[in-house]
């Protein structure tokens, strides 16, 4: 097959695996749209937590154009990318019990704030106790994960639970198992992941729901805008003194 080709399938997959999301996925989003709303309306924070890969599209919703100024990275050292050595030292965290508890109960979230938990599994430890903690602690959990490996993998989570066990709203990426899109001859594995295409596109359509949700309210949603055009400072630099208190990436 040649490279032109593979990337062709590439964009199909995607393609299709963006319709499908898109087309089972409405109600959720709508619903998570909705706790963002909630929670900017009645004076909350919003954090968005992924560990290794899953970190990528927690990123892409933090002080960025076009984004929610109100978002923020909740970060958990050694465990949010490949930046440390050896790489696969995040692997081993996101099965380290207890982890998420000691970040929570030291961290800036609080009774009344919203987590988004993002892990394509939903099977390691870290993300499974960081949903079933946070609520606990009267947190609202939305989680972002593929409903499929809960039903052909097992929990590395002592309770033997998965992340989708512990949300009050779960997005379902359906990505299927091995997130891997393409195969060919001459290459002895599966290859073109994307997840990350598909879950940054659900983060995105929950911060699209949320901004109009907000001005069905008569709220104007604390939007950024770049800083690469005319007056995108000044108004981000509004933005961010109105809503400092709810901000903890300055």
């Amino acid at each position: 097959m040649s490279d032109h080709t593979l990337a062709n399938g590439f964009f199909d997959a995607a393609i299709s695996l963006l319709q499908q999301v898109r087309d089972a996925a409405g109600e959720d989003i709508a619903a998570a749209g909705g706790l963002v709303a909630d929670t900017i309306e009645e004076g909350g924070r919003i954090f968005a937590f992924g560990a290794g890969h899953s970190s990528l599209p927690a990123q892409d919703v933090v002080y960025r154009a076009g984004g929610l100024a109100v978002m923020n990275l909740l970060t958990v050292p050694g465990a949010v990318g490949v930046d440390v050595r050896p790489a696969t030292l995040g692997s081993a965290l996101e099965r380290v019990d207890g982890l998420a508890s000691a970040v929570l109960d030291t961290g800036p979230l609080r009774e009344g704030d919203l987590l988004f938990v993002i892990s394509l599994s939903g099977r390691n430890a870290l993300p499974v106790e960081m949903a079933s903690h946070a609520r606990s602690l009267g947190i609202k959990v939305v989680g972002v994960t593929s409903v499929a490996y809960a039903h052909e993998t097992t929990s590395r989570h002592s309770s033997g639970t998965f992340l989708k066990d512990h949300c009050d709203v779960v997005l379902d990426s359906g990505i299927p198992v091995g997130d891997a899109e393409l195969t060919t001859d001459g290459v002895p594995a599966p290859f073109a992941p994307a997840s990350t295409v598909i879950t940054s596109a659900l983060m995105q359509a929950v911060v699209a729901t949320a901004a109009g949700e907000l001005v069905s309210r008569g709220i104007e949603p604390p939007l950024l805008r770049s800083g690469n055009v005319d007056g995108g400072l000044a108004w981000n630099d509004t933005v961010m003194e109105r809503y400092a208190d709810r901000i903890f990436y300055r």
